[in-house]
């Protein structure tokens, strides 16, 4: 897709900006916090010209059509907790910063939704609706992002192996179009097949085709009891290869996580904290929910049952709170913790089959050895969703850049070939192009680009991200 010859912002529309938001929330030059020129991971970085924290979607619907109107382009932000520069401003413009739309609006008993605003953090989703006896199954590992920004790039997390991705529980939005006008796409009823799924469009979509002000979140009776294991293996091969046999015992648990002895050590010294066992060189940690002390028992013991049959050393019962907390915590703080561990890193969010999870990971050790260079992983055994981290330690930045290009050819190469795909959860953005480009083929991203033109004709909204 050809950029615009994008209008620089000046004083007029500083102007215009401050005639509709009050100026204590508007920001321009030195007064941007440098964070909000990257996400996560860094590496890729830019400042708007201007970052404007934003209250309503008239608001939003007013900075739009000023921006389509005067060709400038325009980032939705939320928590900026991504890991491929979806959220960058590659062309400057205007940032709109949605942090400030974080009301819980209503929690519907009767058709069991919640609608809340896009700034919303997961965590908060997760403690109000248990509070009152709901559940929102999504589980991102970063609690701290926006729901809109789980939305924008369909996160799956630890729970999707039983409960699904976050498409899967949104019903309605409320967006603002990149010609500023708000509509609502979807609704707040079960089934719908109303013509095209616009609604599922969006979802996904990283912020390139429209701005989420509002969402309407479908919500499940809250299980009333839950347990882990703790399953350490002799190697990983062994721990992988168990997962299709848990799944087809049709005992499917809440989630199926593999680690690695490295990424928990790492873990336990970010955290201060001994994980309840270090001493093997593979795990899978799964969690059972349910209604009855006895309906999980009767699943988690078969399933027991199996990693022993299939050579795992023992089965660690996590059955209080505390327990529990302590092992999910540490596998919450897996990111974190690597990233604390070197001088910068990258991510291969690659999704594969589930039965060639156990090939993946071991080509990326043959990857560690051939190329001298650390590397870990971490995932969701149940889904196929891997999370592999390449690690730049001590090595000059030609060398690094020189050899992370390497890794990621190879490593998105062997995806194809198992037939996986370039993103499990975290999305494209700015980063991961060239690999779904070379994936996908020109028709697929012709098609794309073309869903991208029916919205946003004139290319102002998120610019230069995922099929452009």
């Amino acid at each position: 897709m050809i950029v615009q010859n994008y209008k620089t912002v000046d004083s007029k529309d500083i102007e215009y900006i401050s005639s509709i938001v009050d100026k204590d929330r508007i920001f321009t030059g030195e007064d941007i916090n440098e964070d909000f020129s990257h996400d996560e991971l860094g590496g890729i970085s830019r400042k708007p010209d201007v970052m404007v924290n934003v209250i309503s979607a008239e608001e939003v619907s007013k900075i739009m059509k000023y921006a389509y109107d005067n060709n400038i382009p325009v980032v939705g932000r939320g928590s900026g907790t991504g890991l491929v520069a979806a959220s960058v401003p590659m062309y400057g413009g205007i940032m709109i910063n949605l942090t400030l739309m974080n009301k819980i609006l209503e929690l519907d008993e009767e058709n069991l939704s919640l609608t809340v605003e896009p700034g919303v953090l997961l965590m908060e989703i997760s403690k109000y609706v248990e509070d009152n006896d709901f559940f929102y199954p999504p589980d991102p590992g970063e609690k701290s992002a926006t729901i809109a920004g789980n939305i924008s790039t369909n996160a799956g997390g630890m729970r999707a192996v039983k409960y699904g991705v976050t498409r899967d529980y949104v019903r309605e939005l409320e967006l603002v179009l990149p010609n500023g006008e708000i509509v609502n796409v979807g609704g707040n009823v079960v089934k719908n097949s109303s013509g095209y799924s616009i609604k599922d469009l969006v979802i996904g979509s990283e912020g390139t085709l429209a701005i989420i002000t509002k969402a309407v979140l479908k919500l499940l009776p809250l299980p009333k009891k839950n347990i882990s294991l703790l399953v350490p293996f002799p190697d990983l091969d062994s721990a992988i290869n168990t997962v299709p046999k848990i799944i087809k015992s049709k005992s499917i648990p809440t989630a199926i996580e593999f680690m690695q002895r490295e990424v928990i050590l790492a873990a336990e010294e970010f955290l201060g904290k001994k994980f309840p066992d270090n001493s093997s060189d593979a795990y899978l940690l799964l969690k059972f929910d349910g209604n009855t002390k006895e309906e999980i028992e009767r699943d988690y013991e078969k399933v027991a049952n199996i990693c022993l049959k299939e050579g795992a050393l023992d089965v660690y019962i996590s059955d209080t709170e505390e327990r529990n907390t302590a092992v999910w915590s540490a596998r919450g703080a897996f990111l974190e913790a690597v990233k604390a561990s070197t001088t910068e890193m990258d991510e291969c969010d690659v999704v594969v089959p589930r039965n060639k999870v156990g090939e993946f990971i071991k080509y990326t050790d043959e990857l560690q050895k051939e190329f001298n260079i650390r590397i870990r992983s971490f995932g969701h055994a149940g889904d196929g969703n891997l999370h592999v981290y390449i690690l730049r330690d001590d090595l000059e930045q030609r060398e690094w850049e020189n050899k992370l290009s390497q890794i990621f050819d190879a490593m998105y190469n062997k995806a194809s070939e198992l037939k996986g795909l370039v993103s499990g959860e975290h999305g494209i953005g700015f980063a991961k192009k060239p690999y779904m480009f070379k994936q996908f083929g020109d028709e697929y991203i012709t098609l794309m680009r073309n869903i991208k033109l029916a919205f946003d004709p004139k290319n102002i909204l998120n610019p230069g991200k995922v099929c452009q």
